[in-house]
């Protein structure tokens, strides 16, 4: 017997180490009780759960789980932080995005917290000649500024440039970036038109004069939003950085100055150990990136809260979707993180909303200390594997757009798109399915709610990749709702016929109540079926009471006028049963036909 010196932990010592294999027994149990008859590694893929990109969350992970060395923070490879001290410093850069010419907003950040600006300019956005009104009162020293002007990034930087040199700002003082993305831009509008030569030499007037100033964004945002994964992402990004750093030394610039003039910009979402390993891969591939090309270096992110997630219905839940993100995007290490306010999908955000967010990361940093410990994530043996996975799978996406010519070939062949289609196709069942929920739209969805009004925001650049939503199926069918309670004066309705006691109809009547709500359908569980105003009909009880009465209560609901009788389990053999609603359904189409039998168009 070992005996173990006294550390004041004598209980937790006397507790035997549990081996993987006895683990893996207690789990074949638990599967042989549900009718799994698995065993050994079997048993723990049972358990996993399948990502996208071909990579599988295990439930289990050990030290066994090797990955590479991640190095040391501010050390190639990078995976553990752009710099040694991490944000130890002060926290990361808090930084608010703007689409409208309104200063008193950009005054109000600053003062609250903010500590860089994301302007979006131009034809999209806030006019250049408005640049000089928005930023009116800000000290150009102290707060970096980012511009997002698409093709008008170069009036839009000359003017940055211009204020700095009116207020007597030194050039060694100026922080930000002059927003140049060409690639980005045509990914957004499908324009592959965009002179790439004003660009370079807005880099090498930063490389030569303005030291804290990059003139290029390689923005992963175009790729995510069209529907792309984890490593889609990192894969269009690591590409496009390679095109830039091709274009800029072709100008004439080393590659260690090329570099220098890169800021990424990737999404950060709700799924925080995704978005964690996406931000520590896209480190770790950027540094293969410049060894390869000889100026080894670290990579600058700015991690943006995802558009994706956001939803227009129940958009109060966007706070904490948001927050889960921010989080992440903070273990993660991101150097700047822009949190989108909780009603980015309704319009232009109010005072409240823009407090929420950049609330968001002062309490993280600030009241959560999330900052005081670098790279908190390393050495989780999930987070570290997950990380080595992923990026595999974002380095194969960029050799195979290298393979297509590039960035800017495998956007004009319509191959990336295809291949983002692909993989948002995939992702939509599981929507349509509920296997991804969206809390307050295709789960717990509240149809008294009432519908937050904001002022319309700019109409952002399109005509190239898609901006697909998770909402986006169940938003057509509650607008469907919508109209035909503004025509009618009531929603369409569904009843839902308990069969039994409480004990056996609660739960299948909760879940069909849940769903046909999601398809803005209201269910009326009291009184009589002819009572209830509705053309269809949902039986819900327990598989036992089906067997003995569901055969005999549909044929009477049928007898009383009802034109579709649903039942809230799964199939069976149940005569004048026309469908059945189960947990894993393809709840869209189950929706999206019901409102076209009640005649809601």
């Amino acid at each position: 017997m070992t005996v173990l010196p006294d550390d004041g932990l004598s209980l937790a010592a006397e507790f035997p180490d549990a081996t993987h294999e006895q683990w893996q027994r207690l789990v074949e149990g638990v599967l042989r009780k549900s009718g799994k008859e698995v065993s050994g590694a079997a048993a723990e893929d049972a358990l996993s759960t399948t990502l996208e990109d071909g990579l599988r969350a295990r439930p289990l992970y050990t030290a066994d789980d090797s990955a590479p060395d991640p190095g040391l923070p501010g050390f190639a490879p990078f995976v553990r932080g752009g710099r040694p001290e991490g944000n130890t410093l002060g926290g990361w850069d808090v930084r608010q995005q703007h689409t409208a010419a309104d200063g008193a907003a950009v005054l109000g950040d600053l003062e609250n917290g903010v500590t860089s600006l994301w302007l979006v300019a131009g034809a999209d956005g806030i006019p250049v000649s408005s640049l000089d009104r928005v930023l009116d009162g800000v000290y150009l020293d102290l707060a970096p500024v980012v511009l997002d002007a698409g093709r008008d990034v170069e009036p839009a930087a000359r003017e940055l440039l211009r204020l700095y040199q009116e207020r007597g700002v030194a050039k060694e003082a100026a922080r930000g970036n002059l927003g140049a993305d060409p690639l980005g831009h045509e990914a957004r509008t499908g324009d592959g038109g965009f002179d790439f030569v004003p660009v370079a030499a807005l880099a090498g007037l930063c490389a030569e004069e303005y030291p804290g100033l990059r003139a290029l964004t390689v923005d992963a945002l175009p790729y995510h939003e069209a529907g792309g994964s984890a490593a889609q992402e990192l894969g269009s990004s690591l590409a496009t950085g390679v095109a830039y750093l091709r274009e800029l030394t072709e100008a004439g610039l080393s590659v260690q100055q090329a570099a220098a003039q890169l800021e990424f910009r990737y999404a950060a979402t709700a799924d925080q150990f995704l978005t964690i390993a996406k931000l520590r891969a896209a480190r770790r591939l950027w540094a293969r990136v410049t060894e390869v090309c000889g100026a080894p270096g670290g990579q600058v992110q700015h991690a943006v809260t995802s558009p994706v997630m956001m939803s227009r219905r129940d958009p109060w839940v966007n706070m904490l979707r948001t927050t889960v993100a921010t989080l992440a995007a903070g273990v993660g290490g991101a150097d700047a993180v822009t949190v989108l306010p909780f009603d980015h999908a309704l319009g232009l955000p109010d005072a409240f909303a823009r407090r929420i967010a950049r609330n968001t990361s002062t309490i993280l940093v600030e009241e959560s200390h999330l900052s005081r410990v670098i790279d908190p994530a390393g050495g989780s043996w999930y987070v570290e594997r997950l990380t080595d996975e992923l990026a595999h799978a974002g380095w194969e996406f960029f050799q195979w757009i290298e393979r297509e010519g590039g960035q800017a070939a495998a956007l004009r062949s319509g191959r990336l798109g295809q291949d983002l289609a692909r993989t948002w196709e995939a992702r939509s069942a599981k929507l349509a399915k509920r296997r991804e929920p969206v809390t307050g739209v295709s789960e717990f969805p509240n149809l008294a709610e009432r519908l937050v009004e904001r002022a319309p925001a700019p109409v952002p650049p399109s005509g190239g990749l898609p901006r697909v939503r998770r909402d986006e199926a169940f938003e057509v069918l509650r607008a469907r709702s919508d109209a035909h309670l503004s025509a009618t004066g009531s929603r369409p309705r569904i009843f839902l016929a308990a069969l039994g006691p409480a004990a056996a109809h609660t739960a299948r009547l909760t879940f069909a109540s849940n769903l046909f709500q999601a398809g803005g359908i209201e269910p009326v569980t009291e009184g009589a079926f002819e009572d209830s105003g509705a053309t269809e009909v949902c039986l819900c009880s327990s598989d036992t009471l089906y067997e003995e009465r569901a055969a005999e209560v549909a044929g009477e609901l049928k007898a009383t006028g009802a034109g579709h009788v649903f039942l809230a389990g799964r199939p069976g053999q149940y005569p004048d049963v026309d469908a059945y609603v189960f947990a894993g359904c393809d709840a869209v189409a189950v929706l999206s036909a019901t409102l076209d039998r009640m005649g809601v168009s």
